[in-house]
């Protein structure tokens, strides 16, 4: 029987199966680097409130403490969204007739809680508990970015957080919290 194919085609589907391996590993690195874009993370991406609230100046410009708001980042996996009643505290003596403030002062009347658009979401499968990063001394910035000079509310983190930025962190930290995270994943991933 006559040879069907020359020598030469040996090669050539060598060669297929090496540029399809290495078309399909960029591939594979394109979209993990599209994924990590400000397109998909929405980095420096202004969400708009029902307040166009600024950081900015409570936190640089007065003085408070993230806590002041966030009263549940202590004690809590969440840190929770301000009340009205804790903007009221301040609003009620001053800003009181700023129409930028209406939003805040028709739900302390009607006591329905204004809805905050997040800004930083983790996926639902990872569990993360702000209270122990906060009592262990981890600033804010260190995950959200610099909120204190945000005059409106943007990511200045990459959210989602990679997991590989999570480890980085806590491969610097001694003691046993070091040796657990980094070998039950079940800490973070519920």
């Amino acid at each position: 029987m006559a040879q069907l194919f020359p020598p030469s085609a040996n090669s050539v589907a060598k060669s297929s199966f090496i540029g399809l391996a290495v078309l399909l590993c960029a591939a594979g690195w394109l979209a993990y680097r599209i994924e990590r874009t400000t397109y998909f993370t929405k980095r420096g991406v202004i969400r708009d409130q029902p307040v166009p609230f600024s950081h900015k100046h409570h936190v640089s410009g007065l003085g408070l403490d993230c806590r002041y708001c966030h009263v549940s980042a202590e004690d809590s996996s969440f840190a929770g969204i301000p009340s009205t009643r804790t903007c009221m505290t301040c609003h009620s003596q001053i800003w009181t007739g700023a129409p930028m403030l209406e939003p805040v002062r028709a739900s302390a009347e009607s006591g329905e809680a204004l809805v905050w658009h997040r800004v930083n979401r983790l996926p639902d499968y990872v569990y993360f508990d702000h209270s122990i990063h906060v009592r262990k001394g981890i600033a804010c910035q260190t995950c959200h970015g610099q909120v204190q000079d945000m005059p409106l509310t943007w990511k200045g983190t990459p959210f989602p957080v990679h997991m590989k930025d999570c480890l980085a962190c806590h491969r610097r930290q001694p003691g046993a919290e070091r040796v657990r995270l980094l070998t039950d994943c079940y800490t973070c991933h519920r």
